[in-house]
């Protein structure tokens, strides 16, 4: 049906500002960029990336079920007999053209989120929360630099009642023309941290970079901040001079217009009271941490900018569960019981590093049971990245961890920093420390594994999962 489709096939000409070479279709039901999660009936864009081609994918495109293709001219003759193609100048920028396309389309409410820590867990709070009000579209994974954005827009459904972005940098300048193209009507900073110091040099130009966000305003937008952010006047200065008319703050700051009065554990979950706009809320979540409770203040906060009801909002919290590679937990199995595993491998910093250990640490252990922290270096840090390591060793001593394992060049300043009796063992790299590591593991024990995604965490975290699958494969069934 005409009706279902996502583009219609000659409206695509106009916005991508292209050339058909074959029939053009009716339409298409969804945007792709990569063959592994390509649906039938996508529009596959062939952009170019750091390793590959998209233009050498075209083929495996069309077996998939691809409705078309967009490529660009330089490309034309290698293509052969596949049609239809959209032709045009340069791909990258004609998905650009079909993202701004959709933001003017769209009747949605627009909320976009950026921050040093945060951003991804936030943003899925978003999702679950709008979900419960009307059809919310949000990004994919963490689609949230230059092709992720513009991707995420030309996804956006025309019918869609609320949107979130997640904003994305890594240096100072590309927030803006993200931004740009989505034109919030609600733009979150979730807090600053050092993360990308060895690019920007400074927390202060960290803070300024993650308040380009507020550039793409709409001009009734709502600004919010992390009001206890040690950078915070210098964010609120940014959203002031991009024209921000609202700015409200969430934190734990006396006049926060979002004020969290605590966040429990309680088994899985974190209870929480909050006062927001002056009404005090209790309500649960589906992790646990005051890093999580923290950031669905900003949840509420846009809630409340929007217009929708902030007790309903705060009940769907109930139903949140951490993201794989964000505070993720599960119970594996070993042949003599079962342990925890807190999944914190997709990225890390300071800010977010202690954060982790302050979960780690509130974690109740089994029978017999130690916490374990198996840590990876912290990335992107600047000249100070040895010793912001090394004085980590004190939070972890203060998390009550029994034994750490650490991989990397950098976390061998934290791991040699620990008393002798809290090191378990240092490798130079995550796979190297695996082989080493994952017979230590026994029923009882809580482990949480956290570092940035360039160490390699990842398939670690993957790999005791498969060590505990191994002995539930062993155990007869009754």
């Amino acid at each position: 049906m005409k009706d279902s489709f996502l583009w219609s096939g000659l409206g695509l000409v106009s916005h991508l500002k292209a050339r058909v070479v074959g029939r053009t279709p009716d339409g298409v039901s969804g945007v792709s960029i990569d063959t592994r999660t390509l649906e039938p009936g996508d529009l596959f864009f062939a952009i170019k990336g750091h390793n590959s081609d998209g233009h050498d994918f075209i083929a495996k495109a069309f077996a998939m079920g691809a409705t078309a293709a967009v490529v660009d001219e330089a490309h034309i003759d290698q293509l052969g007999a596949f049609r239809p193609l959209y032709v045009v100048r340069d791909v990258q920028a004609a998905m650009e053209g079909l993202g701004r396309a959709a933001r003017v389309r769209s009747k949605a409410w627009i909320t976009a989120v950026t921050g040093s820590v945060g951003k991804t867990s936030t943003k899925e709070m978003l999702r679950l929360t709008l979900g419960r009000f009307g059809e919310t579209h949000a990004s994919t994974a963490s689609y949230n630099n230059h092709w992720g954005v513009p991707l995420t827009l030309a996804r956006l459904p025309e019918q869609a009642k609320f949107g979130v972005f997640e904003i994305g940098m890594n240096h100072s300048g590309e927030i803006t023309p993200l931004v740009d193209m989505v034109r919030p009507h609600v733009a979150i900073v979730t807090t600053i941290a050092p993360v990308h110091l060895e690019h920007l040099g400074s927390i202060e130009a960290i803070a300024e970079a993650k308040a380009e966000i507020f550039t793409g305003l709409t001009p009734d937008g709502a600004a919010i901040i992390n009001r206890d952010a040690p950078q915070f006047e210098r964010v609120r200065a940014g959203a002031l001079s991009a024209g921000a008319k609202r700015i409200l703050t969430f934190g734990q700051h006396a006049e926060a217009d979002a004020r969290l009065n605590f966040a429990r554990r309680r088994d899985q979950m974190s209870h929480v009271e909050a006062i927001i706009m002056g009404r005090t809320y209790d309500f649960q979540i589906g992790a646990p941490g005051a890093h999580v409770a923290m950031n669905s203040l900003a949840v509420l906060l846009t809630a409340q900018a929007i217009g929708l009801d902030v007790a309903f909002a705060a009940n769907t919290f109930a139903d949140y569960s951490a993201p794989d590679g964000r505070g993720a937990q599960m119970r594996l199995s070993l042949a003599d019981g079962d342990f925890l595993l807190i999944d914190e491998a997709y990225n890390a910093n300071p800010v977010s590093m202690r954060a982790a250990l302050d979960v780690l640490a509130a974690s109740p252990l089994g029978k017999g049971g130690r916490r374990i922290a198996v840590l990876g270096d912290m990335l992107e840090l600047g000249p100070a990245e040895v010793e912001m390591h090394r004085v980590l060793a004190d939070s972890v001593v203060e998390s009550g961890a029994d034994i750490v394992y650490a991989a990397g060049p950098l976390m061998k300043h934290l791991f040699y920093a620990l008393p002798a009796k809290r090191r378990g063992i240092w490798a130079p790299t995550a796979p190297a420390l695996q082989s080493l590591m994952l017979d230590a593991i026994r029923a009882g024990d809580v482990v949480m594994v956290k570092g940035s995604n360039g160490s390699r965490m990842g398939p670690l975290v993957a790999a005791i999962r498969t060590h505990a699958d191994q002995f539930k494969a062993e155990t007869p069934s009754c």
